[in-house]
């Protein structure tokens, strides 16, 4: 009978050598434990965690960056098509078309390239196919010709770091670089905010300009500050061959431009600087922020991408736009990759969110004026009834604005991170200002410390625009608080910011993505793992819209009868301010409607009627309910009575592995102890939260072990190493306990040496056995004494 090898053995000993005997470089073209996620973030309360990383057994490559295919381990224990649903799930995330599951004795080969025979079929250990042929399985099924498999092969940037593209760049790259090679000339990639849709761009654009496809390149970008960031940071490997289009002068003498639209177009024919290239000029044309410019027809944008037509265009949008007028399906086709948001958080790159929505009176009920009231400045009010709508746009009730920023610098000081960076989201720029006047006067103590502590950063404000830089970067403390209308809803790459408040109402989709990806960036320097939406408007139930997250599903319908009326929230193409190529910013969008005027009203008081938590579920859905019934219900779907729980907990060999399953179906249970008592452990929280059993301490179930039985079956010098452990459970938890490493520490160091204190019970297995029984009589219930 062969002898029983567990997974790692199974590996050393069984598969990679099969591997090798195929053909496969070991050194070069097989990678073993992948990690390819992070790890999801996990928020409630104050507690914080990461769920497990998804790790491939194997990762084939036919080249660097161009994976093959995966294998899945299992010990020989198992069967060969055991790993085999799990292998599919990676296999599918990773875009890899050759699957394996194995135990060591066999392999189980799936092929999504089969077009006739068995997509599975068994193979003996040494049938796994060899590196051509899965090559030219792959060619085949593509179509690839010598020619395109050039472009296709094209090696990435090397930095010498050992820096690679995370899983969905890499993706979202190769499928790019396919798609050209294979003619097609408009493309679309779909990338949440803070996922690297720049870096990827890179990668996309380096491989094909080596690869001499595409010489000449034009990055298009709409905000200055996103052109400078990308020259200085992921296109610096193009050094002397790349320049930025400035005062709309062009030097046709290099290879790489980067350029403002509103720097290189213009309302007049001579603004018009793009021009001064042939139509031929550029190959290749990639448009960041797409959904900002492309997608208008109307929009003298979208007159560059004509005059390059010829060109391959690419567009690179966190938020593709499809209304009745605007399609940037339309343009671009279908998108070759969609990473969302949602994925983002599930794989721990991106931040997860909880929400705090808070309800005023006043929102709520409305306000009507008396007959004949005038306003602080003596105009009669119009008489009618004024809504949340209607608030700081037709109506001002300065103790709503006060109570706003009263209510914004409590949650600050709360949460013990006065200084976290926070972006407050205000109707236009006149409640930007009034919002930071009352934010101020909240918190007079910070605001003396530095002038900086609120800034107001808005298109009309340079002093304001000149602090942006300081908001974002996170060596900087001050500005603390931004506020802003549209300004800062998109483009800015502001890692730190943890508090994204919305005074604000959001009628577009597209806008509410880009003001909620200004959260999601991670920053593990400064501990900034989640972020926290502050919603007065409601703007947060657009979270329950099936389009939050979804992928986008064109409805474009183009109206040739006449213009295109463009989107709220862009910049009217028409407005002169708008052609400053050196200026920061494009002018502020959401006051190009003109000043209007606002009544305003001090006098009447306004309150908080209600505030609710909620927190970013496993699912992508927020929790609404509290923590309590949250981990009742998510325990009872899991373990449906209390016997169920009992066996699984006892049965397990080590409890550490109940805990991690509870923690990556995001049940944070030190976060329900701080909410329940402390000194409980997480089986007695269970018991008492979900099965409504009376809760017992750590320090109450320990002293009742000594009281028991057990003790008189060990010697003295056996009982003081269990007290020793008891007091360790007493503080500490059953984790410490179950490893043996606690014999290196305090007090066990003071007793003896790990070999000696293991003797006293007669053996290892003995002492093993012992915390076996220890841990049995601390987890006996009272239907089983």
């Amino acid at each position: 009978m062969r002898e029983h090898l567990n997974e790692t053995e199974t590996c050393m000993r069984l598969i990679t050598p099969a591997l090798k005997s195929a053909g496969w470089d070991i050194d070069r073209q097989v990678r073993r434990e992948v990690g390819f996620t992070a790890g999801q973030i996990m928020v409630r309360g104050s507690n914080v965690a990461r769920g497990k990383r998804k790790r491939a057994d194997y990762l084939l490559q036919w080249k660097a960056n161009f994976p093959l295919a995966i294998v899945e381990a299992k010990d020989t224990k198992h069967g060969v098509s055991d790993g085999m649903q799990q292998a599919l799930s990676y296999a599918d995330t990773l875009d890899v078309p050759f699957v394996f599951s194995s135990n060591g004795k066999g392999f189980l080969f799936h092929d999504k390239t089969a077009s006739d025979g068995p997509l599975e079929r068994e193979l003996r250990m040494d049938e796994f196919p060899s590196p051509e042929e899965l090559w030219q399985r792959f060619r085949t099924w593509k179509g690839l010709s010598d020619e395109q498999v050039k472009s296709v092969l094209a090696p990435y940037f090397d930095d010498v770091t050992g820096k690679e593209p995370r899983y969905y760049q890499r993706v979202a790259i190769n499928r790019t670089i396919e798609a050209i090679a294979r003619g097609q000339d408009r493309i679309l990639l779909v990338m949440a905010t803070g996922t690297g849709k720049t870096y990827t761009a890179f990668q996309i654009i380096w491989r094909l300009w080596k690869a001499k496809k595409k010489q000449r390149i034009l990055f298009l970008a709409d905000r200055n500050i996103l052109v400078d960031q990308t020259i200085t940071n992921d296109f610096k490997p193009f050094g002397q061959a790349m320049t930025k289009i400035r005062k709309r002068q062009v030097d046709k003498s290099y290879e790489v431009y980067l350029a403002l639209y509103q720097g290189i177009s213009g309302t007049e024919e001579e603004q018009n600087a793009f021009k001064q290239f042939s139509p031929d000029f550029f190959d290749l044309v990639v448009i960041d922020e797409c959904h900002r410019s492309s997608a208008k027809e109307a929009s003298r944008w979208h007159e560059i991408l004509n005059y390059f037509s010829s060109a391959t265009q690419i567009g690179l949008t966190a938020t593709p736009k499809e209304t009745r007028d605007v399609s940037n399906i339309g343009y671009f086709g279908e998108p070759v990759y969609i990473y969302s948001l949602k994925q983002g958080i599930e794989d721990g790159f991106l931040a997860p969110y909880k929400v705090i929505r808070v309800d005023l009176d006043r929102d709520l009920e409305g306000w009507r004026p008396e007959k004949g009231q005038r306003d602080d400045a003596g105009e009669e009010i119009e008489d009618r009834i004024y809504n949340q709508k209607d608030f700081d746009r037709e109506l001002v009730l300065t103790r709503r604005t006060e109570m706003v920023a009263q209510k914004v610098i409590e949650l600050l000081e709360g949460s013990g991170k006065p200084y976290a960076k926070t972006i407050v989201f205000c109707e236009d720029i006149d409640h930007a200002e009034r919002m930071r006047a009352a934010l101020v006067n909240a918190n007079p103590t910070r605001a003396q410390e530095d002038r900086r502590y609120v800034m107001r950063i808005t298109g009309d404000n340079e002093e304001g625009k000149r602090q942006l830089d300081h908001f974002i970067d996170p060596a900087q403390r001050y500005p603390v608080i931004a506020t802003t209308s549209k300004l800062m809803s998109t483009g800015v790459d502001a890692k730190t910011c943890e508090f994204i408040v919305l005074d604000q109402r959001i009628q577009s989709m597209t806008e509410f993505k880009q003001i909620i990806g200004r959260g999601t960036r991670i920053h593990e320097d400064t501990g900034k793992l989640y972020f926290t939406i502050v919603d007065f408007k409601k703007a947060t139930e657009l979270f329950a819209d099936p389009e939050f997250d979804g992928a986008p599903v064109q409805v474009y319908e183009p109206d040739t009868g006449g213009p295109v009326v463009p989107p709220d929230d862009e910049p009217s193409p028409d407005d002169p301010d708008g052609d400053n190529p050196d200026g920061p910013f494009p002018p502020d969008p959401g006051d190009d409607d003109g000043p209007r005027y606002k009544y305003r009203v001090s006098n009447v008081p306004v309150s908080v009627v209600a505030e609710r938590v909620q927190y970013y579920g496993t699912d992508g859905k927020l929790i609404t309910e509290s923590l309590r019934d949250y981990t009742r219900r998510s325990l009872l779907d899991r373990y449906a009575s209390l016997d169920d729980f009992l066996q699984a907990w006892h049965s397990a060999e080590r409890k550490q592995a109940i805990l991690d399953e509870l923690k990556d179906a995001g049940l944070l249970l030190e976060a329900l102890e701080d909410q329940v008592s402390s000194g409980m452990d997480p089986f007695d929280l269970v018991l008492h939260v979900v099965y409504d059993r009376p809760p017992l301490t750590r320090k109450e179930r320990a002293d009742r072990v000594r009281k028991s039985d057990i003790y008189t079956k060990f010697g003295e010098q056996a009982r003081t190493v269990l007290d020793a452990l008891l007091d360790k459970y007493s503080d500490q938890g059953i984790v410490p306990i179950e490893k043996m490493q606690v014999l290196q520490v305090q007090p066990f160091n003071t007793l003896g040496t790990p070999l000696e204190l293991v003797g006293w019970f007669g053996g290892r297995s003995q002492y093993q056995d012992a915390v076996t029984q220890l841990e049995r009589e601390l987890y006996r219930t009272e239907d089983a004494a």
